[in-house]
């Protein structure tokens, strides 16, 4: 028959027992709620990551659809005002003149003189005298002569453009012998042809509006105030004529020469575009048109530039305009060049590592 003391122990065991029971029960579940928050420490991470990256894609595709298409980019803030303060953003009070050149506590000579700089431009002097009183001796009154000069300053002038009407006058011949008879000869002196029949255009004025416009980027409307200046009133539409008459008549069989001449060469490079284009026939000025741009590569010939306009981006258009050239082709990615036919594609090592980034952005979000 079992004592007290030994049920005590028995229900002391039990006790134990239990304990033991729900200390693990307790550990297993200790053991699942930690790893359930450091799945969710981890997802939270994942999602911190990938909202980082949807954000990188959003800021690179808003960019891509509303700023500027160049590769080339900087550090400054798109915009106008650039346009209005760049003499203010550009200044320097402390910059030297290019005639020295400062290194640390004293001057000395650029390598690059002015003399140098100014080699090649008419220089007119300007000799400077001492005023007659001046040119008496204070010791013994004898008047002075002249033993040097000396180039104490240069400035560099600019002289305004100037106006000129040419009239070409055609002299006429008659034979004073004939001219007692009925049979009258007269011949009349016939010079080159103009440029433009009944217009004013002569080479030097609508070369001028074509560098004012393509080189210098200024617009008719503006080249129209400058003509007003000289006193000439040349509306826009004018120059506008001047210049697609004398593009389609003169420059035409001469960008069409450097076309055939760049089929001929054996690597070529090629990119394009989008632009927009006002008052375009059947259609909206927000519709992207496109501007190619082909030329040839460094093959020790003189370089071959050219651009060509299509409405579209289709890769039709490539072909068609390298129809005939077989060689090497460098491009981007762009899947339109797989249409011409008779090249060999090259990669541009340019835009590789910008797609391997990307590409690596897509797979951290997928």
């Amino acid at each position: 028959m079992a004592t007290a003391k030994d049920i005590q122990l028995r229900e002391l065991k039990d006790s134990i027992n239990q304990l033991n029971t729900t200390i693990q029960a307790q550990t297993q579940m200790i053991v699942a709620l930690q790893k359930s928050l450091d799945a969710a420490s981890v997802r939270e991470e994942e999602h911190h990551q990938q909202e980082a990256v949807l954000k990188e894609q959003i800021d690179y595709l808003t960019k891509k659809l509303f700023g500027t298409s160049s590769e080339r980019r900087d550090g400054r803030i798109d915009g106008q005002l650039s346009l209005f303060n760049e003499a203010e953003v550009e200044q320097d009070p402390g910059a030297p003149e290019p005639e020295t050149t400062i290194v640390k506590s004293h001057n000395r000579k650029a390598k690059t003189t002015n003399a140098e700089k100014l080699k090649g431009i008419p220089v007119e002097q300007v000799i400077l005298e001492l005023p007659q009183e001046e040119q008496l001796c204070p010791q013994c009154e004898m008047h002075l002569t002249i033993i040097g000069h000396e180039v104490v300053r240069r400035e560099l002038e600019y002289i305004p453009a100037k106006v000129k009407v040419i009239e070409y006058v055609s002299t006429h011949y008659g034979c004073p012998e004939c001219k007692q008879t009925d049979e009258v000869y007269i011949a009349k002196a016939v010079g080159q042809k103009p440029l433009m029949k009944h217009s004013l255009a002569s080479p030097s004025s609508v070369a001028w509006a074509m560098y004012q416009k393509y080189a210098n980027g200024l617009p008719l409307y503006r080249q129209e105030k400058d003509w007003k200046q000289y006193g000439i009133d040349l509306s826009r539409t004018t120059l506008a004529n001047w210049i697609i008459y004398c593009s389609s008549h003169y420059f035409r069989p001469v960008y069409e020469s450097f076309h055939r001449e760049l089929l001929r060469r054996q690597f070529l490079m090629a990119d394009e575009t989008r632009i927009q284009v006002l008052h375009e026939p059947e259609r909206k000025a927000e519709t992207d048109s496109y501007m190619w741009l082909y030329r040839s590569g460094e093959d020790t010939l003189p370089p071959i530039i050219l651009y060509r306009y299509t409405p579209t981006r289709d890769g039709y258009h490539a072909a068609e305009f390298l129809n005939g050239f077989e060689g090497y082709l460098e491009c981007d990615g762009y899947q339109g060049y797989n249409k011409v036919s008779g090249i060999r594609r090259c990669c541009c090592w340019a835009h590789y590592p910008r797609n391997m980034i990307i590409r690596e952005e897509s797979l951290a979000a997928a």
